[in-house]
């Protein structure tokens, strides 16, 4: 029986055969993922609908007044955009070296028992609830930050961004008032919820580092740090800035730690060590309860301009980390 040479090369197809809980896993998992987009489309919809009525009673000074007077109906939000971009942005600054050289530390220097020890004592400070580091912040930490505030208001202080106005950092009787609840300490304990997520993305990347350019990189003569540096760094630099943007999502909507620590303040000034500052997290929770209805739709369009804030972030973030090698695997 002959056959053909043109139905001899045609290839077989094949067809994926799939078990009933392979199914049923696919299934679950893309019901779970379309209602966590449904969930938060559903959240972004209901704040952007409270924006409508906000710009028409207040126009576009909603976003320029920085002042927030319920009484005379003076309702803005730029004081507490600053605010929550500058706790945010200092509380990076502090938590990247932190988290960079604890990831490091972790996947690449320490022992195999210390390492898993390690890595569940850094898992175990993101379970940590916001209130207990705000707690601890207040009560702990605010004692010893204001010295060193002080310390960079005496030496710093010719520098616009450490004055503390009324300070007096150079006299031996210093006003200690002015210098707690300030947005400084506030972005110490905020760096401390920031480091073990920044901390998880980096260590997850860098474990992932090739292994046969490791081992190139050590045969030609690479010590553990040129290691580190020729092969780790250039192959995780888009798991670093991924976990550093996620970082920063955290840190702009952080709320119960910042609200306990931080000294209410619409002032637009920018002294992170002086006791005064506001964030849009703070804002929206200090001021719900005395809320009219105006008012109300107001801090709930300032919490639409913190969802976006912190959606662009966590976008940007999955964007640079899934689009690079490093990140071609990682889950963030």
């Amino acid at each position: 029986m002959s056959i053909s040479l043109h139905t001899a090369d045609v290839p077989r197809s094949l067809r994926p055969v799939h078990t009933r809980g392979d199914r049923i896993f696919r299934l679950g998992a893309r019901g779970v993922g379309a209602f966590v987009l449904v969930l938060v489309g559903a959240i972004g919809l209901f704040l952007g609908a409270q924006l409508v009525p906000t710009l028409h009673r207040y126009g576009l000074h909603f976003f320029t007044e920085n002042r927030w007077i319920p009484n005379r109906d003076i309702v803005g939000v730029s004081a507490a955009i600053l605010g929550t971009v500058e706790v945010a942005v200092m509380a990076l600054l502090i938590a990247f070296p932190l988290a960079l050289a604890t990831a490091l530390y972790i996947s690449e220097y320490a022992p195999p028992r210390l390492r898993n020890f390690l890595t569940l004592l850094v898992d175990l400070m993101a379970a940590v609830p916001s209130i207990v580091y705000g707690v601890w912040g207040y009560f702990q930490l605010q004692p010893y930050a204001k010295l060193i505030s002080r310390w960079l208001a005496e030496y710093v202080g010719w520098f616009p961004l450490f004055q503390v106005p009324g300070g007096q950092p150079h006299s031996a009787s210093w006003p200690k008032s002015n210098f707690v609840q300030s947005p400084f300490i506030a972005s110490l304990v905020v760096s401390m919820m920031v480091v073990p997520l920044a901390c998880a993305v980096m260590r997850n990347v860098f474990a992932q580092a090739p292994l046969h350019e490791r081992e190139a990189a050590m045969a030609l003569g690479a010590t553990r740090w040129g290691v580190i540096r020729s092969v780790v760094l250039p192959f995780g630099r888009a798991g670093i800035v991924g976990g550093t943007m996620l970082g920063l999502g955290r840190a702009l909507g952080e709320t119960i730690a910042v609200l306990l620590i931080l000294s209410t303040s619409y002032d637009l000034s920018i002294h992170p060590l002086h006791v005064n500052g506001v964030t849009l997290s703070s804002f929206i929770a200090n001021g719900f309860n005395e809320a009219t209805s105006g008012q109300l739709s107001a801090l709930l369009a300032a919490g639409f301009v913190l969802f976006c804030m912190t959606l662009v972030v966590n976008t940007l973030a999955a964007m640079i980390v899934n689009r690079s090698r490093s990140g071609a695997t990682t889950e963030i």
